[in-house]
């Protein structure tokens, strides 16, 4: 019996250790997998048709062919990244100071936007000005956009930030609206306001997730609303929200829980001005009725906001007709302006599928460059070396980096077209 407890005894040492080993071997497989570790980095991948803009275009810009490195520890993770721009936007993000604008549009709201003058002279020594439209209930003081624009402003661009209709907490609504998913009324009355103050400058339109849709579905609204305009920049975002529509309610890479956070956010918006849009004495559109109101404090998704109330501000009659006549699909197509499309692979919310949109525009369009790095998330694009990321971001040096070549294209073309013109002068 004494035997067989002495061998019995060491055994049990030897179980524990196994069982450790295997938790501890369970959780890193677990922090591996879930940080993306073992993913590759890499130059984003790019899709175009070959042409002298492209060319040009790729020889201009370094970060278009050089390997885009996250940082090393959390960076490989789409949901780190937006979760680190959701939650801090920027880190050590600067204070750029403008004057904020106010304007009066024909159905009584009060439109703002925040402009800011360049701080340094332009490359190419001309005046050109980046009109900005921020993502989804965003504005002007959000730390994403104050680094972006303390960027471009030192890059020699003045900056044009539309403030969405509702998103600042200490400005009052004026009429029954607030911004919707595709309304571009705000933002053109915003750049015919700088096109109509500074005559001789050219303008860079850039749009960030929302954003996006919205600066595309303007200019492809009317070959006017393009006069003047240098090229057009979006970022992150999906193209198509009745696409969209079912892959944003799916569990996977948690893009329901990010819709429920952002639906929480949207609702808190709307309710901090429900005395204006759901008052007795407002003359409210007439399908909104108080029943809407109930019903927007149970929505657990942007969907059913779109369909209780976004929609009814414009009179759409279903949220399938809201969606489709809002996206800048059915408008990417009548762009003709140079057009960079950037999204991330690993963007939890914004589906794989959707990104067929971009690529085949990209395919088909000489103006239309779709680029997509495997990582960055919905915009993040951090960089860094290990653990503290960098001001500055992938996407924030992108963009300028994109405007400045296009701005240098277009003067190498007008000084080609000038010397023509002379040389047959003198013939």
């Amino acid at each position: 019996l004494k035997m067989s407890a002495m061998l019995e005894t060491p055994e049990l040492p030897a179980v524990f250790d196994g069982v450790k080993l295997a938790a501890v071997a369970a959780v890193l497989y677990v922090i591996v997998r879930c940080l993306n570790l073992k993913s590759p980095t890499a130059p984003p991948e790019l899709i175009y048709q070959d042409s002298a803009l492209a060319r040009f275009l790729i020889k201009s810009c370094p970060l278009l062919t050089k390997e885009y490195i996250p940082p090393l520890i959390w960076g490989k993770s789409g949901h780190i990244q937006t979760a680190l721009y959701g939650k801090m936007g920027r880190v050590r993000s600067p204070h750029p100071y403008g004057h904020r604008k106010y304007l009066t549009m024909p159905d009584g709201a009060t439109a703002t936007f925040d402009l800011f003058e360049p701080q340094a002279e332009h490359c190419i020594g001309e005046d050109v000005t980046m009109v900005i439209c921020p993502g989804i209930a965003n504005h002007s003081e959000k730390q994403y956009i104050r680094t972006f624009v303390d960027y471009a402003q030192k890059n020699g661009y003045r900056c044009a930030v539309l403030n969405h209709l509702g998103a600042l907490p200490n400005i009052e609504l004026t009429s029954p609206r607030m911004f919707t998913y595709g309304c571009t009324w705000e933002f053109g009355a915003m750049v015919n306001y700088i096109k109509k103050t500074y005559p001789q400058t050219q303008l860079v339109v850039v749009g960030f997730s929302l954003g996006g849709n919205i600066v595309c579905k303007y200019l492809g609204e009317s070959q006017a609303n393009q006069e003047r305009v240098l090229c057009c920049v979006s970022v992150c975002q999906g193209y198509s929200a009745l696409r969209a529509q079912e892959t944003f309610m799916q569990w996977d890479q948690c893009r329901r829980f990010y819709n429920f956070l952002m639906a929480d956010n949207m609702k808190k918006i709307i309710l901090s001005h429900r005395q204006v849009l759901f008052g007795d004495n407002v003359k409210k559109p007439q399908s909104l009725s108080d029943a809407d109101l109930s019903k927007l404090y149970t929505a657990t998704s942007l969907m059913q906001i779109d369909d209780n109330v976004m929609r009814k501000f414009h009179g759409y009659s279903s949220l399938k007709e809201y969606y489709e006549e809002e996206s800048c699909l059915h408008y990417l197509h009548r762009i003709y302006v140079p057009l960079l499309l950037v999204n991330a692979a690993d963007d939890p919310l914004v589906h794989e599928s959707l990104l067929s949109i971009p690529r085949a525009l990209s395919e088909k369009r000489e103006n239309v460059m779709h680029v997509l790095p495997l990582h960055g998330g919905h915009l993040g694009f951090f960089e860094g070396s290990v653990l503290f990321p960098e001001p500055l971001t992938w996407m924030d040096k992108l963009v300028v980096q994109y405007a400045n070549a296009i701005c240098q294209w277009e003067k190498t073309k007008s000084h080609c077209s000038d010397t023509e013109q002379a040389v047959s002068g003198q013939e």
